[in-house]
């Protein structure tokens, strides 16, 4: 598992701190069509390249953050933070950070040659969706535990959908993915 901190304040970056030519960077497989899942060392090159991507977009829009890079269950993590008053609240929006999440991923590939699977998270924007989440199982657990055969979510990301699985069974019920594309949604049942 890697931890690492960067402090970005807009500052040009030393020369020995540069990122690898994109000829260093080792290709791989992609994951996305089955493939075998991303090694440790080719999340942590995801997780560089995607923070170097992010300090560049921080850079340009003149805003100050810190950027962790963690990898943990199979993916590379990106948290940006900043202290006290910044204007970092305008791209924690839900909106903006899955915008800013998907061009990182396709910088990613662009260096990489792999699927990205990266998440990204602007100010704490990923623990309060996960805290409306939250009430929005426990709301529909309430329905069905006052008599409803079942209960559908709204459509969500994929990635949305997997921690709504995995809290819906945390709470002892059963859930399914239904729709396709952008009307993809989650529906719960006693199972």
């Amino acid at each position: 598992m890697t931890d690492s901190t960067q402090m970005f304040t807009g500052a040009p970056a030393a020369p020995d701190a540069q990122a690898p030519a994109d000829e260093e960077l080792a290709p791989r497989a992609s994951s996305a069509d089955g493939g075998a899942a991303p090694t440790l060392s080719q999340l942590e090159e995801e997780g560089d390249v995607a923070a170097d991507y992010i300090e560049e977009f921080l850079d340009i829009c003149d805003l100050d953050g810190d950027i962790d890079i963690e990898v943990r269950n199979g993916r590379a993590y990106l948290s940006v933070t900043a202290s006290g008053d910044t204007n970092l609240r305008v791209l924690s929006r839900p909106d903006a950070v899955q915008a800013l999440q998907e061009l990182t991923r396709l910088a990613v590939q662009t260096k990489t040659g792999g699927f990205s699977r990266l998440i990204l998270d602007i100010g704490g924007s990923r623990d309060a969706r996960e805290a409306e989440l939250a009430q929005l199982v426990d709301r529909a657990i309430e329905r069905i535990e006052e008599g409803a055969t079942s209960a559908s979510l709204p459509p969500m990301s994929s990635y949305e959908r997997k921690l709504v699985h995995d809290m819906v069974g945390e709470r002892g019920f059963v859930s399914e993915s239904r729709g396709e594309a952008r009307e993809r949604h989650t529906v719960i049942t006693r199972g």
